[in-house]
């Protein structure tokens, strides 16, 4: 009965399951008191063991009470009351996090963190071309940076890493080697031509992928798909006939690294296990770096020693020269990381929209940025360029989630 008093004191405008024991009308005040049970007076029933007081709603065991507490007419009580109840809502409901009551605010702050990071890294990697142009090293360090950060990862466990084995290593191996040829060949367009031209180059990787599929595969491409590759085609062939920074080198290389990210797509397919995708991406970056480090020292080794790093050192310094070559590899290894933690919170059709809005950002920043100057039938080439990945994107992901749900309907 104590512990009834106490919550009365602490709640007076409010009533802990209220009995009536006779029906007689009363305009009596109403006393909170502690009675005999026995006694024939106002007594209160004793709490139920499993429900929280706080949450306990007001009850009355006949309609004459209730008549005479509101026949009072204190409104000052009754909205306190009110009050009292929407706050017992409130606390009854389970706390939710952040991301839980406002999942559109942080979706869009991943799409901002991707966006930025991925403008972050090319205007840097381009920039660390204009006084180091040796873009196999450079790749190199991209990966180096990335592997540190996985090992590190995994000594604190975060993630847990995954044990590798025999069978495991020889699916990840052709992913790996793709990933690497794609990525110098990538890196070889950018120090040789304008980040902007090398994007739209890399636009063309859809035609290249529906190529694969259709005649690597032998997956049938709907002919809509076809159609919507044919603005691309003819965006990029437009823009790069009046680039004015084009020479062959940056076009083939972006061109390579094209057929290369499309193959890695379809050797990933088949070293899907069940390992989680971030250890999977760790252990492609170890193998790709094995891969990429025989031609960085082959190809670019005797230059850097003879005169590539002394040059490097000489125009920025020592301690600009070597944070620049870390921060375009933590660059790197972020935006790629963010991009998966992003892809995983949306649809593929938003997906597929997000991925074309990140080209368009590229190039709109670096334009800026670097001041190159483009004509106007490069830049509306481009313009269509984008346009068609756009639509051939969002055809791809709307035949993509027709299948899933005829695939649950199905089942």
């Amino acid at each position: 009965m104590a512990s009834i008093s106490n919550l009365s004191l602490s709640h007076q405008s409010r009533f802990s399951s209220l009995y009536k024991q006779h029906s007689r009308s009363s305009a009596t005040p109403l006393v909170h008191r502690n009675v005999h049970p026995t006694s024939n007076h106002l007594q209160f029933s004793p709490l139920p063991s499993k429900i929280n007081a706080l949450s306990e709603s007001v009850r009355f065991s006949g309609n004459s009470l209730s008549n005479e507490i509101f026949n009072l007419r204190r409104p000052s009580q009754f909205c306190i009351t009110k009050a009292a109840a929407a706050a017992d809502a409130d606390f009854a409901e389970p706390n939710k996090s952040f991301a839980e009551r406002f999942p559109a605010l942080v979706t869009g702050f991943f799409f901002f963190t991707w966006y930025f990071l991925n403008v972050i890294f090319n205007i840097l990697n381009k920039k660390v071309y204009n006084y180091f142009p040796y873009p196999y090293f450079v790749s190199v360090i991209h990966l180096l940076v990335g592997v540190v950060y996985c090992l590190i990862s995994w000594g604190v466990g975060l993630p847990k890493r995954a044990p590798m084995n025999k069978e495991l290593l020889g699916l990840l191996t052709p992913v790996a080697f793709c990933h690497a040829l794609g990525h110098v060949m990538s890196n070889v367009s950018f120090a040789a031509v304008a980040v902007s031209f090398t994007h739209t180059i890399k636009a063309l990787e859809p035609f290249f992928s529906a190529a694969a599929s259709q005649f690597v595969l032998g997956h049938q491409i709907p002919l809509p798909l076809w159609l919507s590759l044919a603005p691309v085609v003819f965006g990029v062939s437009m823009a790069s006939l009046t680039e004015l920074s084009f020479n062959w080198t940056g076009f083939i290389s972006a061109m390579i690294s094209n057929i290369s990210f499309t193959y890695r797509s379809i050797y990933s397919k088949k070293a899907m296990t069940g390992m989680d995708s971030t250890n999977i991406y760790a252990y492609i970056s170890i193998i790709a770096l094995l891969f990429c480090l025989p031609p960085a020292i082959i190809i670019e080794g005797p230059k850097l020693m003879q005169y590539g790093f002394k040059e490097a050192i000489a125009k920025v310094g020592p301690y600009k020269f070597l944070s620049d070559l870390f921060w375009i590899g933590m660059f790197y290894h972020l935006y790629n990381q963010v991009a998966t933690n992003t892809l995983e919170r949306v649809a593929p059709l938003t997906h597929a929209v997000g991925n074309v809005l990140k080209r368009v950002f590229v190039i709109g920043f670096s334009i800026v940025v670097f001041g190159n100057t483009i004509s106007t039938q490069t830049g509306i080439g481009t313009g269509i360029a984008i346009a068609g990945v756009a639509m051939y994107s969002l055809i791809k992901a709307n035949m993509e989630e027709q299948k899933k749900k005829a695939a649950q309907q199905a089942s």
